[in-house]
This record gives structure tokens, sequence and C-alpha cells, in this order.
């Protein structure tokens, strides 16, 4: 991989996380204060916190900003920890939906007609669209929707740019050989993490993991704990935001990086454990995964984690409770 394959890795990296934030500013611009009143009213039962968390990250494209605003509802007191723990486990499905937009990138491969419905074709038409609503439109709603596809379109240019990037990699020996060491479900998860922490993004990081798919040295043992790992990672940000918080925001926070760990931990063992007693065909041929199934495999595993979960919400309350016992509670009034 030549220095300006490297640099255009970086450079699609970087047009992904603005496009992706692009999008999502101009989503909340158009729900306005929308969004934080459903969470604050709506929360009254453990499936409408599931639901609600699950819909609110897919809009914004950001699990961290959604446990971010609980955790700020929890400190100023309009909403108790015990509401809080469904939401930020819809936050945790929620933030797989990116995952299935970017598998929008594999149209138009066919070539023939079907060029018509490529990547390239519909970026551009989009982004031509976003541009001259955002620019020469009056309507702020006109504005807000330019806004959210012209964040669009450079989310899927950075995704393209990123696949040619690591295209070269399809030839290189060293390269898949480096991938099969995280067949190692250790190695895998704190690489997950690693990511994830620096880039400060889940959806940021599998987006990553399903560019590197297109060289095809991408295997179901070598996905699943990175992804497990980009989860726990993604509790970075969630924590940084509730520093300043009181005793029930850092609970909150900290809730958010339990239901990761212990998810992780709960897939791991049915997993792995499963295929030592089922010996499951896909891991024992090292087949190649595409961007599709690292999507699948993503959304799968936090709903099995979070149906798990369901029941011990009162106990991953109580847990935080012991942990942040003796730290001082200092509630900020609403505003």
């Amino acid at each position: 991989m030549s220095i300006a394959n490297v640099l255009a890795l970086i450079g699609g990296v970087a047009l992904f996380l603005f496009g992706m934030q692009l999008m999502g500013d101009g989503l909340k611009k158009t729900a306005g204060n929308k969004l934080e009143l459903v969470l604050w009213k709506l929360s009254g039962t453990p499936l409408k916190g599931i639901l609600l968390g699950t819909f609110v990250t897919a809009v914004i494209q950001s699990s961290s900003a959604t446990s971010a605003m609980v955790v700020g509802f929890v400190n100023s007191g309009m909403m108790t920890v015990a509401q809080s723990i469904s939401i930020v486990m819809g936050a945790n499905i929620g933030t797989s939906v990116t995952g299935w937009l970017l598998c929008l990138s594999m149209l138009g491969k066919g070539g023939g007609l079907l060029s018509l419905l490529s990547t390239d074709t519909i970026s551009a038409v989009v982004a031509f669209i976003g541009i001259i609503w955002l620019m020469f439109s009056k309507k702020e709603t006109k504005k807000n929707a330019g806004g959210i596809m012209l964040g669009f379109a450079v989310l899927m240019y950075g995704m393209a740019a990123m696949s040619d990037a690591v295209a070269p990699l399809k030839e290189s020996e060293s390269f898949r050989s480096m991938l099969t060491m995280f067949d190692n479900p250790v190695l895998g998860i704190l690489v997950g993490i690693l990511i994830t922490a620096l880039l400060q993004s889940n959806s940021a990081s599998v987006g990553i993991l399903q560019a590197i798919s297109v060289t095809g040295a991408v295997t179901y043992a070598a996905a699943f704990p990175m992804i497990m790992g980009m989860g726990i990672g993604a509790s970075i940000p969630v924590l940084l935001s509730a520093v300043g918080a009181g005793r029930d925001g850092k609970r909150t926070s900290l809730i958010y990086l339990l239901i990761n760990i212990f998810g992780t931990v709960i897939c791991t063992v049915l997993f792995y454990g499963g295929n030592a007693l089922l010996h499951f065909p896909f891991m024992q041929n090292n087949a190649a995964i595409g961007m599709v199934v690292i999507a699948s495999m993503n959304t799968l595993y936090r709903i099995v984690a979070i149906i798990v979960l369901l029941p011990f919400m009162k106990y991953l309350e109580r847990i935080t409770d012991r942990l942040l016992r003796n730290t001082p509670d200092k509630k900020q009034e609403p505003a």
C-alpha cells in the first residue's frame, strides 16, 4: 500500500466523519428540540425507551450524542437513572443503522443500466440538489434538507474513497496474515476498542471495517470480536460527557459502558461456545464477508445483547449505585 493510498484512506475517513456530522446536524436542525422532548416525555416503559433510543440514534447517527443527551436529562433531574437505561439500550441498536446505509455503496456494481444506480451517480445527484437548496433556498426547512442531502453525499464519497484506497490490499498476503491475527477474540476486541476510541465514533469504525471488506480479507472470525470491541470503545465519548455531571449523570454514562461490556461477554460466550459445540461452517472455512454481512452482524450482536440484558435493568442500576457510592451528587437545575 503506497503513501498515496494511505493519504487517500485518511482523506476518505475525514470525508466520512464530516459527512456523518453534516447529516446529523441537518437532522437535528430539522427536528429542532422535538427529539429532546420526545426522549423526555415518552420514556415511560422499557420498550418505549428502547424504541425511542433506537429511533433518535438512527436519526442523528450517533449513539454517543443520544446518550450524552440522556446524561444531561438525568443530571438535571428531568429523568431518572432507571428511565435512562432503556434509552441507552436503544441507542446501542440505533447506531447500527449507519452500517446499512453504507451498504447502498454496493448499488450499481453490475454495470449496464445498473450503473445509473451506482453510488457515484446517486451521490452526485443528491449532492447537486443538496448544495442548491442549501445555498439558494430561503426556506429554513429546505436549507436543512439540503444539509442532510449534502452530508449523505459526502458520507458516501468518503466510503468510496476508503474502499478505493484499500483495494490494492486484495493482492497483499501480508495484509491477509495481519487480519488473521484478529481471529483471536481478545486481540480483536482490543483493536476494536482502540479504533473507536481514536475516531470517537462507532459508526465510523464499522464503516472502515466495511470498506476494508472489499479486499476479501475480512472473515467472520476477525470481524465479530472487532465489532464487539467497537461497541465498548464508543462508550468513551459518553463517559467524557459526564465528567462535570453529578452522581446520577455519571451513573448513566457508566451504564452505557456496562451494557457494552456485558453485551460483549454474553455474545462472546454464546458465539464461541456455540462454535465449539456446533462447529459453525462459516468459522471453519475462513470465508470472506462483505458489507451486508458486517452490517447484519453489527445489528444482530446489539439486539441479542439488549434482549439478554433487558431483564437485568434493575441490577445495572444497582451496580452503578454501588460503584459510585462515594461520588458527590451535584444536580443541575433544568434550564
